[in-house]
Parts: structure tokens; C-alpha cells; sequence
């Protein structure tokens, strides 16, 4: 009797969730697209740029993006065993900072940078919803496809439920590290120290607190300190290619600029609010937890009205 091996039944389990969710399959199919689009399109204008020195701008400024999320993932070696109500706390923390970063870094320098390039308020902001929609429809597919339990690592136990959610809040905050850096390579893009370095400068700072937030969650699933740090660490990493797509994006393809925004902002709102404030919220530390969200917000809302 042939009997199916674990890749391939792994295979079937996903092919039956793609034939009963058509819809959110095609979703997922387009924002994928969508993303590649944006990364391919403007890559490929960075090589044609004229301005070299804006380059290494914008990739000193993405690697202070990077250097930040680093630190920040580094700490978690230092801290040794975390409580749950410590940690519900630094999730919601990280939560509110997701929703300023959102709201003040990508959702409102979008509609800008859309209404300018086509003249329209209404059609700046129908923009920036599309990129809003592309992102959830990218978490929306990747909610419903991502597997509870890795093939190759079998259940862990209790914690197996929370797999899944820990790993999505890791691919928000990385998606989100690349509009971040977009933005960072826009602003460098003019030549224009004043406008480059705070917003690099307030990008960097939000991004400490970040990696420690994304190494203290692969830390609760059992991963080990040095492996969660470096795996936190590399979230980061997308921040000078997203200076590079920025720098490339300022010169043609800009409509892609506040797209990408909006697609980061959609894929941050649905995690927060569809994975995180449950997870902190489920082991009754609610109270922590919503003063960590709160906390959060203040502290990026402040970093982005007083640094850029």
C-alpha cells in the first residue's frame, strides 16, 4: 500500500483549503503579485538613478533602520525567563505602536504623497484604500493558509495555537519594515538632510522596541534566545531594500510609493486587531496589556509629531 509522505500530504491539506476558499486564495494571489510588482518595478529604476549619493543616503538610513531593530532584538539575550503578563505587556506595546505607525507613518504621509501625484483628494485617498485592501487580503490569505502546526517540527503542546499568530505578527512587522524603509529613501531622495535624517532618526527609534517585541514572541513559543534574536534581527534587514525601492520609486513609479503605504498599513490594522489584542487579551492580562497598547501609541505618536 503506497502511503502519502508528510510533504506531499502536506501538500493535499493545502491544495483542499485553496479549493474550499477560491476567493481568499485569489486574494492572497494578487497581493503577492501586487508586492512583487512594487519591489521589481522600483529596483529596477534604482539601477537607472542619476543620483548615486542619494543612494548611499538612503541605505545609511535604512541600515540605521536595520542597526535599531537589531539592538532592539539583541536585548532579548539579556533578559532571561519572561512572564506571560510581561509579555502580554510588551505585545501590546509593540500593537500600539503598530497602529501610530499606521496611522501617522504610513496612512496619512500616503493620502499626501497620492492626492499630490493625482491631483485628487478622492482619488489620493481610493489609492491609498487599494493598498489598505491589498494588505489585508495579504494577511487574510496568509490567516487562513498558514498551517497551525509545521510539518517538520510537529505540535508544541499547549503553545500550538499560538504558533501561527506569533508568526503572522512576525511577518506583519517585516512586511511594514519595508514601506518604513521606502519612506526613508523618499525622504533622502530630494536631497534634503532636514527632511531625511529625523524621519530616518524617528524610524530608527520605534524600531528598538520593535525587535525586542518580535524576539520576546518567537521566545514564547520555545525558540531559543540567540535564535529568536537573530531571526528578529533580520525582520530589520528589509529596511535599506526598502530605502533602495524608495530612492527608485522618487524618480518614476511613484503612485506605488502611497500604494505601499496603504498595503503596510492594511496588513498591520488586520493583525492588531484580528491576532494580537486577542492574544494579550486571553490570559486575563488585559489591564497590562491595554495600558501597553496605549503606551505604545503615545510613544510613537510622539517620535513621529516631534521627529518628522
Amino acid at each position: 500500500m503506497h502511503t502519502l509522505s508528510p510533504r506531499n500530504s502536506f501538500l493535499q491539506a493545502w491544495l483542499s483549503h485553496v479549493r474550499a476558499s477560491p476567493w481568499v486564495a485569489a486574494g492572497l494571489g494578487v497581493a503577492l503579485l501586487v508586492v512583487m510588482w512594487l519591489l521589481i518595478s522600483s529596483l529596477f529604476n534604482v539601477f537607472h538613478e542619476d543620483h548615486p549619493q542619494r543612494i548611499l543616503y538612503a541605505l545609511y538610513g535604512g541600515g540605521a533602520g536595520f542597526a535599531a531593530t537589531s539592538l532592539g532584538a539583541l536585548t532579548a539575550l539579556a533578559l532571561g525567563s519572561i512572564s506571560v503578563k510581561t509579555q502580554d505587556s510588551m505585545l501590546g506595546f509593540a500593537a500600539g505602536m503598530m497602529l501610530a505607525a499606521s496611522s501617522f507613518s504610513l496612512i496619512l504621509p500616503g493620502l499626501e504623497a497620492a492626492e499630490n501625484l493625482t491631483g485628487s483628494g478622492m482619488r489620493g485617498a481610493a489609492t491609498v484604500v487599494l493598498g489598505l485592501a491589498l494588505g489585508v487580503l495579504l494577511m487574510l490569505g496568509l490567516d487562513h493558509f498558514t498551517p497551525h502546526e509545521h510539518e517538520s517540527t510537529g505540535t508544541h503542546g499547549p503553545e500550538t495555537t499560538r504558533f501561527n499568530r506569533v508568526w503572522l505578527f512576525v511577518f506583519a512587522i517585516t512586511l511594514h519594515n519595508l514601506p518604513e524603509g521606502m519612506a526613508i529613501g523618499v525622504g533622502f531622495a530630494g536631497d534634503d538632510m532636514h527632511v531625511g535624517i529625523p524621519l530616518a532618526t524617528a524610524i530608527a527609534i520605534q524600531d528598538i522596541p520593535e525587535g525586542l517585541a518580535v524576539a520576546l514572541a518567537l521566545r514564547s513559543i520555545g525558540m531559543s534566545a540567540l535564535r529568536a534574536a537573530l531571526i528578529a534581527a533580520a525582520t530589520g534587514l528589509m529596511e535599506p531594500l526598502g530605502a533602495l525601492v524608495g530612492v527608485g520609486m522618487s524618480s518614476s513609479y511613484a503612485l506605488a510609493y502611497p500604494i505601499g503605504l496603504g498595503l503596510a498599513a492594511g496588513a498591520m490594522l488586520f493583525v492588531v486587531s484580528h491576532e494580537i489584542i486577542p492574544e494579550t487579551h486571553r490570559n486575563g492580562h488585559q489591564t497590562p496589556a491595554t495600558l501597553g497598547l496605549m503606551g505604545g501609541f503615545a510613544v510613537m505618536m510622539f517620535l513621529d509629531t516631534a521627529l518628522g
